[in-house]
């Protein structure tokens, strides 16, 4: 049996508010989609906690998989109508290459956990870790699956999503600084949150591409298309993914989860009104991959809302202002102004408030393009574009909007805080002095407060 033999005597269409139809035309690919793994990303929001400050930001990790899987579905058919192999090793599309490139698409987000780089954060998981387990665990149904096109097949597919992938083409596809990952979220999540910043002509992008030996380029007269790729990037990143709300919800959530796992962990000092068991063994640092699979946004959401009639105080009120959304305020600061976050938080612990839970600071920053630099930990694949001669040359070298902000990162450090900290106590006037030395070293010290 290949993969090929599981063709659908009709297609499958769903419907996608940012492709127009997703089409699946092979029984493996209905399969892997019909599995309870995958089912799981529907529970599960692409977005975290922005969807509190974009109300219409409630999709789901399930629809960007599908929407990845369709835009690499779509190069493979460009790339074997336009650019097909005609002999081994000449950099031309091999269409073999189709079933791995198909699934690994599908599958490259699989790992998610709830709120995911919260919850990575607190309990020291990997994602992308989690996903090659869950398509190399023979206990599961995706492995199953995948087993029917090989015995070797679901390696292949966790290799595309680790990078070691042996075809540079097929990865490039997945993760890359031009991929179907980036392309979909984009798009996605600029209509989600109903911004226009994530819009750029994908179509315009998609033709542009072709397969070169080492993987992708684009024809140079796509330049433009790229460039606006770019861009967009750059500006989802600072006026959507980088949003200061946000970032706030992020950080209570952070400590939200951080206080519940001190307090579930010194049980001689807290006894606990009811016990999280699917969280327990996250606490405990002792899970596997079952454990794992039963998390959703739904089941710690269901945690927050016991934990706020908590009779720990911290973790009453941290599950309080999620559940209710009362985010922290937030400073920006740099080099010359971070010598008074000492103060601040000293006045913050004066206030009453315990500094490790209700104070955090959070860099945010971005590179809108970045070139290769192999001596980088994770070094970026360069944006090639192709000549009609055939040669190559990186996309710095002849985009001057492009060059303008390569290598430079945009973004900010933030300071967060209760946002009491800013409001007049009138209940105790006894603070109001410390209040007012708040405000006043924010201000006089230029640390933008909002």
């Amino acid at each position: 049996m290949t993969f090929k033999d599981e063709q659908l005597p009709r297609e499958k269409v769903f419907r996608d508010p940012i492709h127009g139809t997703i089409i699946v035309d092979n029984q493996i690919i209905l399969d892997l989609i019909d599995t309870p793994e995958f089912q799981r990303l529907r529970r599960i929001k692409q977005l975290g906690t922005s969807s509190m400050t974009f109300h219409g930001a409630e999709h789901s990790r399930f629809g960007h998989c599908l929407g990845v899987y369709e835009i690499t579905r779509r190069i493979c058919n460009l790339f074997q109508r336009n650019y097909p192999q005609q002999a081994p090793q000449d950099g031309l599309w091999n269409d073999q290459e189709r079933p791995v490139a198909l699934c690994a698409a599908l599958l490259h987000d699989l790992g998610h956990g709830p709120y995911s780089h919260t919850f990575e954060h607190i309990f020291h998981t990997d994602h992308e870790q989690i996903t090659r387990r869950i398509i190399t665990s023979e206990s599961t149904n995706i492995n199953r699956i995948l087993r029917r096109v090989g015995n070797d097949f679901p390696q292949k597919v966790a290799s595309v999503i680790d990078h070691t992938y042996q075809n540079p083409q097929v990865v490039q596809m997945i993760s890359s600084q031009v991929d179907a990952d980036r392309m979909d979220y984009l798009q996605r999540d600029s209509y989600y949150t109903g911004t226009n910043y994530g819009k750029f002509d994908l179509d315009r992008v998609l033709h542009m591409m072709r397969p070169v030996k080492d993987g992708i380029a684009f024809e140079i007269n796509g330049m433009h298309a790229v460039e606006d790729y770019i861009l967009s990037r750059l500006q989802m990143y600072l006026q959507v993914y980088f949003h200061p709300v946000s970032r706030s919800m992020e950080v209570i959530l952070d400590h939200l989860l951080m206080r519940a796992k001190w307090l579930y962990q010194h049980p001689s000092q807290y006894q606990p009104e009811f016990m999280p068991r699917l969280l327990m063994p996250f606490f405990n640092g002792h899970y596997d991959l079952n454990d794992y699979l039963t998390l959703d946004d739904g089941v710690l959401t269901t945690y927050f809302i016991h934990w706020m009639n908590s009779s720990d105080k911290i973790l009453s009120d941290l599950a309080q202002r999620f559940i209710n959304r009362r985010p922290f305020k937030s400073a920006v600061y740099d080099q010359q102004t971070r010598f008074m976050l000492p103060k601040l938080r000293e006045l913050i612990a004066t206030a009453g408030f315990d500094v490790d839970y209700y104070t955090a600071v959070d860099s945010s920053y971005k590179l809108p393009y970045d070139t290769y630099n192999p001596q980088d930990s994770k070094p970026q694949t360069q944006i090639e574009l192709i000549y009609p001669n055939g040669e190559l040359t990186e996309l710095s070298q002849v985009s001057t909007l492009v060059a303008s902000v390569s290598g430079r990162e945009a973004g900010d450090q933030r300071f967060f805080f209760p946002r009491e900290m800013l409001t007049q106590q009138n209940d105790i006037e006894i603070f109001e002095p410390i209040y007012e030395a708040f405000q006043h070293c924010i201000k006089n010290n230029q640390v933008v407060a909002n």
